[in-house]
């Protein structure tokens, strides 16, 4: 199970991974977020680099997700920059995304607002507008899925870990009821553009049940007209298993999902000591960069 620590001594205090932080701010239709963005340490202002927007989950800050994932460490060694937006306590006291608040369009607007955030990056930073991923954590992970489905078009990959499949609720009642397999959405969906969806999620995931996770691929395969191959389980080390199941269109891979045994709610591989984080799961961070990588290599050949 995750290991979880009720108290953190200082919410906002950033990794020291070689690099630079660059506190930001953006506005849109939800009013202010403020943002952190990791740039990699001999970044010309001439280069293009990759963009990963990094979502958090609830009861936890942009400085704790970034401490708690180590994407800033993955971002210096393959020279990408992660971007880690926040949300405001004051849209929502537990910091969550409100992924789920479609009916009265604050979700919506809450995804135009990061949209502005990602915007305000690519003209102000050496960010690549072609080369921009999403990931999230529960409900940054609803709220990824959100962004993907509106912007389809401005996003080249997205990664879901332990969050609802997309559809799933349209109020905060019929989050709760989405988050324990209760009201899933439909696999069956027409056909659509979606960037591929990496979904990552724990066997003993008891806030979010995995049921999600199998219908948020499916849907996503049907939305792209992929089917499913045949499941595949791996073990590395000592790391929980994981059991892999692609979804391809032809040789096109349009999903793919994680299911991560033992992993509770949390980010699979994260730092010790971090809420929402188990040292002992696979590397997500690895595999959701591997997984925007291998999507990237793919659109420019």
């Amino acid at each position: 199970a995750a290991r979880t620590v009720k108290a953190i001594a200082d919410p906002y205090r950033l990794p020291t991974t070689a690099g630079d932080w660059i506190t930001g701010q953006a506005v849109g239709p939800a009013g202010l977020r403020r943002f952190r963005l990791f740039r990699p340490p001999g970044v010309r202002s001439s280069e293009r680099l990759p963009l990963l927007v990094m979502l958090h989950g609830c009861g936890q800050s942009a400085a704790m997700f970034a401490r708690s994932t180590r994407m800033d460490r993955v971002a210096a060694k393959e020279r990408f920059l992660v971007m880690f937006p926040e949300q405001d306590l004051a849209a929502n006291p537990q910091g969550c995304w409100n992924w789920y608040d479609t009916r009265n369009r604050r979700a919506d607007a809450e995804a135009a607002t990061l949209m502005a955030a990602i915007d305000q990056a690519c003209l102000l930073y050496p960010v690549d507008p072609d080369a921009v991923a999403v990931a999230g954590l529960s409900a940054g992970a609803g709220m990824a899925a959100l962004l993907a489905t509106s912007y389809p078009q401005r996003f080249v990959a997205v990664a879901m870990q332990a969050g609802v499949a997309p559809g799933g609720a349209h109020s905060a009642a019929g989050a709760l009821a989405a988050m324990r397999g209760r009201s899933l959405p439909p696999t069956e969906v027409l056909r659509a553009e979606r960037p591929p969806l990496l979904v990552i999620h724990g066997s003993h995931d008891h806030v979010v049940s995995p049921q999600n996770a199998h219908a948020a691929a499916a849907q996503w395969g049907a939305a792209l007209g992929a089917s499913p191959a045949e499941a595949r389980r791996v073990q590395r080390g000592a790391r929980h298993a994981q059991t892999l199941t692609d979804f391809r269109a032809g040789r096109r891979l349009c999903a793919r999902l994680c299911i991560v045994d033992g992993l509770g709610h949390a980010w699979s591989g994260g730092s010790a000591g971090e809420r929402f984080s188990d040292p002992k799961g696979p590397d997500a961070s690895a595999m959701v960069w591997r997984f925007v990588k291998e999507r990237l290599g793919a659109v420019r050949q």
